[in-house]
């Protein structure tokens, strides 16, 4: 019975502030520390293309959005716990996540990893590689014979590589690219590319459907008018995967 009592009054609620005219206001949580999908401007804001994009879904789905930062190796238990709505953090969709979440559908096409490395020779085969924590990149390389080197961040696991304790670093190829590029010529790409996940998406608590079928029509909407492949090409460039 209580429970019945206090989805009514929630659902009142809803309906009041619909009929007031505010819009319920999402918590959006994110990492902040993997550009250009999400980080941290000079200004000390949230920035990159899923603050952008998350803005623009959230508009088109009749929400307020409020951006949260959490640390990466905890973000789903975070969401699953309440702390906020929503994960637009660079996740790419998998089996083994979507036990525990649910998806959108993605936002960003499925993208080949890659390894980038100080030298031709790196050892990808036998020797450590760098991945950050809980990652799809870091489930790959544990099954493979190199030596798993996992990290909290991003930035760590390319200091790794820089500072002589990993071989070289797997990640998306698309924070990669910038990586490489700002570097001057220190780091490149070696190997092959490595296909991995189902692109990337937007994860929601399971019991959040009706949010999860709004944001899927936003995300559909703009696939179809062709201003998400803007917003990519905006955030990663000419040659970056679009819809």
């Amino acid at each position: 019975m209580k429970t019945i009592i206090l989805a009514a009054a929630a659902a009142l609620t809803a309906g009041a502030a619909l009929a007031d005219g505010h819009a319920q206001t999402i918590r959006m949580g994110t990492e902040g520390a993997y550009a250009p999908y999400n980080f941290i401007n000079d200004a000390g804001d949230v920035d990159g293309f899923e603050i952008e994009l998350g803005n623009m879904l959230c508009e088109a789905a009749g929400y307020t959005c409020e951006w949260v930062t959490n640390e990466w190796d905890s973000i789903i238990p975070n969401l699953t716990s309440g702390n906020y709505d929503t994960i637009m953090a660079g996740m790419s969709i998998t089996d083994e996540r979507d036990e525990v979440i649910d998806f959108t559908q993605n936002y960003f096409p499925p993208t080949e990893s890659n390894y980038v490395a100080l030298s031709e020779d790196a050892d990808l085969e036998n020797g450590v590689i760098a991945a950050q924590v809980n990652t799809i990149q870091a489930g790959y390389v544990a099954e493979s014979g190199a030596t798993l080197l996992e990290f909290a961040t991003y930035d760590e696991t390319v200091a790794a590589v820089r500072n002589g304790e990993a071989d070289a670093v797997f990640a998306d190829a698309d924070a990669l690219m910038p990586t490489v590029e700002e570097s001057g010529g220190e780091l490149m790409i070696v190997g092959e590319g490595v296909p991995l996940g189902g692109g990337v998406g937007m994860g929601v608590r399971e019991t959040d459907g009706e949010m999860r079928e709004k944001f899927d029509a936003a995300i559909t909407a703009m696939k179809e008018d062709g201003s998400l492949n803007e917003l990519i090409v905006k955030w990663f460039g000419d040659d970056a995967p679009q819809y």
